[in-house]
């Protein structure tokens, strides 16, 4: 009884056979199903081994939500060289509270303001890259996803000879102040706190002969510092022959939470405006003179991850590609065939009418 079974469920299986063998002595070879089979099966490797490579690469995501991180503190970074000796510049932040914030973290160190032909054509290459920065967005892409801890792509390469006196002052390091909305701003005097607010020692003093705001900016950043990226100000230079030029900085920033395979962190982006103006109280162009850094910050926070594609995915992918592949080429080859047989049987017509 148990073998009458086991026929019986064989046999049953057999007739579901969706796929019925044909006998080998009933099969026909020829040159042209060669040529397509050939033909099929290189399209298959080709296009499989491109599948694989798209399923190996990843893509940025881009999503948006409120910041509601109103406790912490705001990082910034800078380094920044001004063509004036550093007891005559100072550098202080007043907020949107009118809190000074007294920058003592900074370093006051003298250098020559001109560059040396390694450093300028550093300083080109950074600004050729902001460029493209500028008109191709995928390239942030890349440098998202190639971020390294170890990566720096800011050196700050400095001219050590001092032997003539020096002409500037480079004033750099990380400061942290309240994350509200304020003025970093770079200008003639050391800053002195007052009741009503504040006020730079040495504006009374030094007329505009003492006054040479010219700068280059080599690294303006927020917050945790990103190995590797580019931010829209670094490489900047601006330079002025009067004395009275104010330079004005309009930046948003909007704070970024970046999570990729190689690392997680949380930065800041921004997007700035510049405006400069000659100071001409006479011609009822009022203001001071100096380096004026206004910032925002941009309620949204834009958290960017690295996205890839499922295993799954790539499998069903895959399963399309040899599937398709293979229905196209039968429908071809039955194609093919057929108009052979036509040509064959009109040819052989036109040769018995002949005879």
């Amino acid at each position: 009884m148990k073998r009458l079974n086991r026929k019986s469920a064989l046999s049953l299986v057999k007739e579901l056979d969706a796929f019925p063998k044909v006998p080998e002595t009933y099969v026909e070879t020829s040159a042209l199903g060669g040529a397509v089979s050939l033909t099929v099966f290189m399209s298959m490797a080709i296009l499989s081994i491109l599948e694989f490579f798209v399923y190996q690469d990843t893509w940025m995501k881009y999503e948006y939500e409120v910041d509601k991180d109103f406790n912490s503190k705001l990082r910034i970074n800078i380094d920044i060289t001004i063509a004036m000796q550093c007891q005559m510049v100072g550098a202080d932040v007043l907020d949107r509270a009118n809190t000074m914030v007294s920058l003592k973290e900074l370093i006051y160190e003298p250098v020559h303001y001109e560059l040396n032909p390694q450093q300028r054509l550093w300083q080109k290459t950074l600004q050729q890259f902001q460029g493209q920065l500028t008109r191709e967005r995928s390239l942030k892409d890349v440098l998202f996803k190639n971020i390294k801890k170890e990566l720096n792509l800011t050196p700050r390469m400095r001219n050590d000879s001092l032997s003539r006196p020096p002409s500037a002052c480079r004033i750099y390091g990380n400061v942290y102040v309240n994350k509200v909305e304020g003025n970093l701003h770079f200008t003639l005097g050391k800053a002195l706190q007052l009741p009503d607010g504040h006020t730079h020692f040495g504006l009374l003093f030094l007329n505009n002969d003492f006054q040479n705001f010219s700068h280059r900016i080599d690294h303006l950043s927020f917050g945790e510092v990103v190995p590797g990226r580019i931010n829209p100000l670094d490489a900047t230079e601006k330079n002025t022959f009067k004395g009275n030029q104010q330079f004005q900085y309009f930046i948003t920033i909007v704070p970024t939470r970046l999570q990729t395979s190689k690392l997680s962190l949380d930065a800041h982006q921004y997007s700035v405006t510049e405006q400069e103006r000659v100071i001409n109280h006479t011609a009822s162009e009022h203001g001071a003179s100096g380096i004026f850094v206004k910032y925002k910050l941009n309620p949204l926070m834009v958290r960017v991850s690295e996205e890839h594609m499922p295993l799954g995915n790539f499998l069903v992918r895959l399963c399309g590609i040899i599937g398709g592949i293979f229905s196209t080429s039968d429908l071809l080859h039955r194609l093919v065939g057929f108009c052979v047989d036509i040509v064959y049987c009109r040819f052989k017509l036109s040769s018995s009418n002949q005879n």
